[in-house]
């Protein structure tokens, strides 16, 4: 039905016939003329149809937006005047000759353009016309090349894709499942997989020793702007392999796609920040390195200091830390009021506020401040007059979270986040953390390999023990992360018990596994990536939801079908089924 894409022809087509497809983007008529903008996925020509073309014109005057046609005619090129140097079709235009009505488009509920007013559930609602937007379109072509180069890399260096099971058994990764009822095993459910893990791992077992995968995953959590309740991940593992392998694999195959996606080039090796580290300096795990503002702890200061409420702190071993922001003393009390809701809405009980000036300091601690500390406080903090130095004081890990997001939050009001892209590994974090029962729990899942030197805190001091793991952060956002996995079956035994599994509760949820590591269960390790995540920066854009074609609301609702719906009560008899009671819709609210 036509000859090419729209956006494909320049001047060096003109004289030459073509038929094309497309959307009327726009219609203007200009003293008789008829000028139509056609656009299809490649972008837009300019179709013009003269009065002398009878029959083609009078179709011409009646299209509106988004009416679907189809059209012949010759290329010719632009006057100069008329040239578009902001169209990559901007020298040329064709003499429609020929006009097919192929569809008509009812009036629109928003315009198609990047720059829409329409609310977010209503672009979801009519995805299939949002879809037809310059940017979204982009941003789904560059998902495309994004997965294209990574199946192109990976199989250039001995990976096998294999597809593992969507319908699988609940197993404790960390969120809730979403099961699926059995017709055929009455009173019994499928779980949708939260990620490939235990397959993955099997595959090596099975000596598939270089996987991959572009796995569809599920979990039943609160979203936010960067989780999905169904989300992509590139899921790879190795067997016989070392951390140092994977991560100089996963650094070759980020400038790859970088350089094929973007045309842009990175420098390696990537910089690493030991866990600790990063929360000591940044206030969290995936610190964004494009500004400073790093974290200072100033506990010893305040040791014996006249100021109670810091010195307690420092008693009960807490921490006193802070930051500094250049220039910032001209905040004002509204200003640094937000600061400290801000702060206490990240978890502090508090924020002390230092404005730095010549003569001294202002702060409604200035009393309790010494000449030698407020000295003491310019020379850790590295600030002078006009400065503002922000204070914490609180458990160690609250305290250092608190000031990582008055860090991030300073970063965008003061214009200190630079462009470009600053990648980084965080290596060795805990193996275990508590949870808010006070429970030992996986920091990332129980299959994590400890760090071979501390396999002798385990049982003594659990909490002590490093992971055998890595996380990859760009910009501030943790795209991917991995570690080495347990191979051997006593070991994998240990960690259980720890985690307050019985070796019946084991057998009963991972006998299946538990049986593989005794078959010859070779060293493996591997790394996952949020895929959606990772094109959405690469993207620009503010959500995953803008780099997914069919997204749901951070409901878990998608607009577009209206899922979840209600279903026949003939299926759910059949699947054994009774609903205690009918639960409300919740809508895209």
């Amino acid at each position: 039905m036509r000859t090419g894409y729209c956006g494909e022809f320049s001047a060096r087509d003109a004289g030459r016939e073509v038929e094309l497809c497309g959307w009327v983007h726009r219609r203007r008529d200009l003293g008789g003329i008829t000028f139509i903008d056609l656009r299809d996925r490649s972008g837009l020509i300019q179709l013009i149809f003269n009065p002398n073309q009878g029959e083609a014109h009078r179709l011409a005057r009646a299209l509106d937006r988004e009416d679907v046609i189809q059209v012949k005619g010759i290329i010719g090129k632009r006057a100069a005047g008329n040239i578009n140097p902001n169209l990559p079709t901007g020298e040329i235009e064709v003499e429609v000759r020929e006009l097919r009505l192929l569809n008509k488009a009812r009036p629109l509920p928003f315009q198609i353009q990047d720059e829409v007013e329409a609310r977010e559930e209503t672009r979801l609602e009519y995805r299939y016309l949002d879809l037809r937007r310059p940017r979204m379109r982009w941003n789904l072509l560059l998902r495309h090349k994004v997965i294209l180069e990574i199946r192109k890399f990976l199989d250039a260096r001995g990976f096998i894709e294999v597809e593992t099971p969507m319908l699988t058994r609940s197993t404790p990764e960390g969120a809730r499942d979403y099961l699926v009822p059995s017709r055929t095993f009455p009173g019994r459910f499928f779980a949708l997989p939260q990620s490939p893990q235990l397959f993955k791992q099997i595959l090596m077992i099975a000596s598939f020793d270089r996987y991959f995968q572009i796995a569809r995953c599920f979990r039943d959590e609160d979203l936010r702007a960067d989780r999905q309740p169904e989300f992509t991940q590139l899921d790879l593992e190795m067997a016989f392999v070392s951390q140092e392998e994977i991560l100089a694999l996963v650094e070759e195959l980020v400038c790859h796609l970088f350089r094929e996606a973007l045309g842009q080039e990175l420098e390696r090796p990537f910089p690493r920040l030991n866990y600790q580290e990063a929360l000591a300096r940044f206030g969290s795990d995936k610190p964004d390195l494009r500004f400073g503002l790093e974290i200072r702890e100033a506990s010893d200061l305040f040791a014996g200091s006249a100021f109670r409420i810091f010195r307690e702190t420092v008693e009960r071993g807490g921490l006193v830390a802070g930051l500094a922001a250049p220039g910032c003393a001209r905040y004002s009390r509204r200003e640094l009021e937000e600061l400290e809701r801000l702060a206490k809405g990240l978890g502090a009980k508090g924020l002390v506020s230092l404005k730095l000036a010549a003569e001294g300091v202002e702060s409604a601690i200035a009393k309790f401040l010494s000449p030698e500390l407020v000295a003491a406080l310019r020379e850790r903090f590295q600030a002078g007059p006009g400065d503002l130095i922000l204070l914490v004081a609180d458990e160690p890990r609250r305290a250092r979270e608190a000031l990582g997001g008055l860090r991030l939050e300073l970063g965008r009001r003061e214009g200190l986040i630079s462009g470009g892209w600053k990648l980084l590994w965080i290596v060795e974090p805990p193996l275990f953390e508590l949870d808010e029962q006070g429970n030992i729990t996986s920091t990332h899942h129980p299959f994590t390999m400890p760090k071979a030197e501390d396999l002798g805190l385990l049982e003594r001091e659990p909490l002590a023990v490093r992971a055998d793991a890595y996380d990859l952060v760009l910009n501030g956002a943790e795209i991917a992360g991995g570690s080495i996995r347990i191979h051997r079956r006593d070991l994998q035994g240990r960690i259980f018990k720890l985690l307050g599994l019985s070796e019946a509760e084991a057998e009963e949820k991972f006998g299946f596994f538990l049986r593989a590591l005794e078959y010859g269960a070779p060293p493996h390790g591997g790394i996952a990536f949020g895929l959606d995540r990772l094109v959405m920066l690469l993207a620009g854009a503010e959500s995953i939801r803008e780099v997914i074609a069919f997204p749901k609301t951070l409901t878990a609702y998608c607009p577009l079908t209206g899922a979840p719906a209600p279903v026949k009560e003939s299926q759910l008899e059949e699947l054994g089924i009774e609903l205690r009671k009918e639960s409300p819709a919740r809508g895209a609210a």
